[in-house]
């Protein structure tokens, strides 16, 4: 296949998360965003989807191919085993190349080496850190995502960070694109009305509720403070869980916690219309939810690490607290105190979202990435 190879001729797989049109987290986002624009740009794409999550099964969804594979329904072993089936099932199949994501799926590289299928993956995230993933978890995880760079043809991180990390521990070169994000700049005030709230009204939290987002540290620091408004948490997890029990059970009437919210105009109208948006993400590279408020226009306080320094530009575009929870309460007391700069951090956000970020851009990377590729099959 000559190097010149058009996008007209180019047949992509994509594995790894949960599906088409399938959108939860970061993965299902980047594969919706990616696989439509890849699309309209005349590359035959084929998704592969967890079968159980998906009640009816259409062949094809907006000119996307789908295939629905099994797995073992555990909690450790239904994203693996998803894997490795639709891995087995892309190598049988005519595509020019094998798009995975999540550095879980590294050991995979190999069957695709041995089918000479040429392969990128996007490794994302320091998924050997969280906490959730203790023990033989976590040295899975650090293991699976060295295999990555040894068996993958291209090794893809969405941030500069995460890149030095890889070439650091791994001796591993990678490309770094971004995840896209999708500003916006209105919403339907009356959305947020349901939960009694009003526009300014509130600070917000959104993510999954585990402990590497660190929403307890917020919580906790955010009850001792003496802000009037509401704290909206928005997010769980799927499961019985005692860290969230126990975030639950915390008394005071200016903690409100949504649950999912799967109404994407909701989302939007909640992060739209806070006063400031807490992220407290530690071990992500270039992460959704912090680029959904910049786009919706948050005033952003984040976490202090690398990563959060990299997507606000070293604190252009939000304030910083520390993992303490006296930073917690300062950056809240600061923000009460200081409503006009709160109000700037608003009006700035935006700007914040440079070509990196822009979703047409972020798919020409892609593409480029997999034209080479096919190219050297």
């Amino acid at each position: 296949m000559s190097e010149s190879l058009k996008s007209s001729n180019l047949k992509i797989a994509i594995l790894g998360a949960k599906g088409y049109p399938y959108v939860y987290g970061g993965y299902d986002t980047l594969v919706k965003e990616l696989g439509e624009r890849l699309q309209k740009k005349g590359v035959e794409v084929t998704v592969y989807c967890h079968r159980a999550l998906f009640k009816d099964k259409p062949s094809h969804v907006n000119g996307i191919k789908l295939v629905y594979t099994p797995a073992i329904e555990s909690k450790s072993l239904t994203q693996l085993t998803h894997s490795f089936v639709s891995m087995c099932h892309a190598c049988l199949s005519d595509v020019d190349v094998i798009f995975v994501v999540n550095s879980g799926n590294g050991p995979f590289g190999i069957i695709s080496r041995i089918f000479h299928k040429p392969t990128a993956i996007n490794v994302d995230g320091l998924e050997w850190l969280r906490p959730k993933w203790k023990g033989l978890g976590s040295k899975y995880f650090y293991w699976a995502s060295k295999m990555a760079t040894k068996f993958y043809d291209h090794i893809i991180n969405d941030s500069v960070e995460m890149q030095r990390i890889y070439l650091e521990l791994f001796n591993a070169k990678s490309t770094v694109i971004a995840y896209g994000a999708n500003p916006s700049l209105s919403s339907d005030t009356s959305k947020i009305r349901k939960w009694d709230l009003e526009n300014e009204s509130y600070y917000l939290i959104v993510g999954r509720l585990v402990p590497d987002n660190n929403a307890d540290l917020i919580i906790q620091g955010y009850v001792k403070s003496n802000s009037k408004r509401k704290l909206v948490i928005v997010g769980d997890v799927p499961y019985k869980d005692d860290y969230v029990d126990n975030l639950k059970s915390i008394e005071d009437d200016r903690l409100l916690f949504t649950g999912y919210v799967t109404d994407p105009k909701e989302l939007k109208a909640l992060y739209h219309n806070c006063y400031g948006y807490f992220h407290g993400h530690e071990y992500g590279g270039t992460n959704p939810a912090m680029l959904k408020a910049m786009g919706y226009g948050c005033a952003i306080l984040a976490l202090n690490t690398e990563f959060n320094q990299e997507m606000l530009q070293n604190g252009k575009h939000g304030w910083y607290f520390e993992k303490d929870l006296n930073s917690v309460v300062e950056i809240v007391d600061k923000a009460e105190k200081k409503p006009e700069e709160m109000k700037k951090l608003r009006e700035t956000a935006r700007s914040g979202l440079t070509q990196k970020y822009n979703w047409d851009h972020v798919t020409d990377q892609y593409l480029q990435v997999f034209k080479s590729l096919a190219g050297k099959k």
